[in-house]
């Protein structure tokens, strides 16, 4: 008896362990435009073979995620699950642009396998360095933050391949802006949306707030399409600062 008890016990606990990362039974996964579905353990991506590189990565966004403790593994490779001409880790060089993250790596620090899956190529985007250490860098730590004080969100991530500011060697592409997209499910839902340009800025967070109808406008990707039409038609066609310390 003493023994069911103790193993009934561990179960639970690894259960409760893996709960923050899949918090309900709900997929929210983004409808793809251009690109095709990769799954990760911890995070989703829908890659572009035209672009080569994802037009979005999509993952729940938990406390244990953030403060997991795992360090950077920075090991950049080829993602063996890209179909076809797969970006190396060497594809950037002498190009002047960063190797910047969809799914930062400081969101995946649970653990070894969260943080270093972020550093398959198919997850990296050129940005400016200005723009990738400077604001970008931002608004990824101001989703942090705000996962932490609403108990985890819900987060996409992608460039706007619709339109494009030039092409590293190998043709990939190289985007003129970037969206983010912070939502928080559950009986009172909320959503914020942001587009930069792939350049450095000064400006607050704040002021780069956009509709979620307006990047799928921009982007031509259907965001959290599982919603019912009531609630996604409320909350992703106005700016609403509601909620969030912005």
């Amino acid at each position: 008896m003493k023994y069911i008890v103790v193993v009934l016990f561990l179960l639970l606990v690894s259960c409760t362990k893996e709960e923050p990362i899949t918090p309900d039974s709900g997929d929210y996964t983004p409808k793809t435009s251009k690109g095709y579905i990769i799954n990760h353990t911890y995070y989703t991506l829908s890659y572009s073979n035209t672009d080569r590189q994802s037009e979005f990565a999509y993952y729940y966004l938990s406390s244990q995620s953030i403060n997991g403790g795992q360090s950077r593994t920075d090991d950049f490779r080829i993602d063996p699950k890209v179909k076809s001409n797969p970006v190396s880790s060497t594809a950037y060089q002498g190009s002047g642009y960063d190797r910047g993250h969809l799914c930062p790596a400081a969101d995946m620090a649970l653990n070894k396998t969260s943080m270093s899956e972020t550093f398959y190529m198919s997850n990296m985007s050129p940005m400016t360095p200005t723009f990738n250490r400077g604001i970008w860098s931002s608004v990824e730590s101001w989703v942090r933050s705000s996962a932490l004080s609403n108990g985890g969100l819900y987060v996409v991530t992608g460039p706007i391949l619709n339109g494009n500011c030039g092409a590293l060697s190998g043709g990939i592409i190289v985007p003129c802006s970037f969206y983010k997209i912070a939502f928080k499910g559950g009986s009172n839902p909320k959503i914020i949306g942001f587009v930069l340009s792939n350049s450095g800025s000064s400006s607050p967070v704040r002021s780069f707030a956009v509709s979620v109808d307006e990047i799928e406008r921009r982007t031509g990707i259907d965001f959290f399409p599982q919603l019912e039409d009531k609630v996604e038609n409320q909350i992703e066609g106005v700016v609403n600062y509601g909620g969030w310390n912005l």
